[in-house]
């Protein structure tokens, strides 16, 4: 297994050597900094960003709304996912609302969101509105997936309600739930930072990207967007360890 894991870890390193060598063949190709920098530029470019006053406020900024979208969502999406699995009229209520927030288009949201909010909330609520219905979705899937015979064992045992979520539910519907997190943080940090580059609030991500753009520093545009991806690469190892932890628990 060891081994196997070091070698998937060669591989993935060598994947990204290589995307960067054709990023350098690309660039050389185009021959113009503002189409594409080469990658040492945008790494130098990187660092200062790093070292800069407002570096860490700007990813604060984002990292706040991200979870906090992200826990709104989540609290949503367990209520009234658990109770869409549990009952068929709840379910049939709350499908066309599920269907209805995927279906549309982000970046109508994030113009209706702008005359909704303020500029700093219009994040959140784009990221509440992405994530929700994965993480529904994937929580009712899980309940219906429960073994029923299981369940009706334990109702003719009289066996109270809250120990049957807790002991039956709850271990089946983990998978399901961990599953839907992970792929609900991944699309939701991207459709965060793209509100950003629209609603500009004062510290963010998106918003160091507009405006980098607007100066035609694309070498920072890119530099930004290593950085978005690096913190999604965090996040996601998070989320995973604690799904690791999770499933040792059941």
């Amino acid at each position: 297994m060891r081994t196997f894991t070091t070698r998937d870890k060669i591989i993935s390193l060598s994947g990204a050597i290589l995307l960067v060598l054709v990023w350098k063949a690309v660039s050389l190709l185009t021959g113009s900094r503002l189409l594409l920098p080469p990658p040492e530029e945008a790494f130098v470019s990187m660092i200062k960003l790093a070292f800069s006053a407002d570096f860490a406020v700007a990813v604060f900024g984002t990292v706040i709304r991200g979870i906090m979208g992200f826990l709104i969502s989540l609290a949503l999406g367990m209520v009234i996912g658990v109770l869409a699995g549990l009952n068929r009229t709840v379910n049939s209520l709350v499908t066309p609302l599920l269907v209805a927030v995927r279906s549309a288009p982000v970046i109508s949201v994030i113009l209706l969101a702008l005359v909704w909010f303020r500029t700093d909330f219009v994040p959140v609520f784009i990221g509440l509105l992405v994530m929700f219905p994965i993480i529904t979705t994937n929580i009712i899937e899980g309940i219906k997936s429960v073994d029923r015979e299981l369940v009706d064992m334990a109702r003719s045992y009289r066996v109270k309600l809250p120990r049957i979520i807790l002991e039956v539910y709850i271990p089946a519907i983990v998978p399901f739930i961990t599953g839907g997190i992970a792929s609900a943080a991944g699309i939701g940090w991207k459709a965060i930072i793209a509100s950003e580059v629209l609603s500009q609030p004062r510290y963010g991500i998106g918003t160091r990207m507009q405006n980098a753009q607007s100066y035609l520093l694309v070498e920072e545009v890119i530099a930004w967007t290593i950085i978005a991806v690096i913190l999604s690469y965090i996040f996601e190892n998070m989320i995973r360890f604690i799904e690791r932890k999770i499933v040792v628990w059941r």
